[in-house]
This record gives C-alpha cells, structure tokens and sequence, in this order.
C-alpha cells in the first residue's frame, strides 16, 4: 500500500496524532511566555492587599487594635489617615 510519500503512515496515520501534539505545544508556550511577560510587565492583576496598600494597612492597624496595642482614640486617627492617602 503505498503512502504518499509520508512518514508514519501519511497524514491519517500517526504522523497526524504527532502533528496535532506538536501544534497544542506550541500554542502552550506562546500562551505560558505571553503570560508571564503580561505580569513582569505590572499586570499581574494583584489587589491592594498583595502590593501593601491601604487595605493591607487597615488591616495590620485592625490587628493591632484587636490586640491592644493601641487605644481606640490612636486607632481612629490611624484609621483616618490612611483612608485619607
């Protein structure tokens, strides 16, 4: 039986399976490199709370309330302040 001149048993054989694997790698890479220049790049997408902004602070202030650390007049004025920025 003759093959058309293709290896693994031409197109339908397993030279397909072969090319249709290749093809998803490669559509893998271009889609995992876009990503990771995408958040080199700043956009990663991260909220206030992972880059420390002011829901980060209001937090770290409300732990510090909770435990006592501060009193309940120094934490309002905190509380003010960083809303405030």
């Amino acid at each position: 039986m003759h093959d058309g001149g293709y290896m693994f048993g031409g197109y339908w054989g397993l030279g397909a399976v072969i090319h249709v694997i290749v093809w998803v790698l490669i559509l893998a890479a271009i889609v995992g490199v876009t990503l990771l220049l995408a958040r080199s790049f700043g956009g990663g997408g991260r909220g206030d709370e992972e880059r420390g902004g002011p829901s980060s602070a209001l937090d770290q202030l409300n732990e510090r309330y909770a435990r006592g650390e501060i009193d309940r007049e120094e934490y309002l004025q905190r509380k003010k302040d960083i809303l405030e920025r």
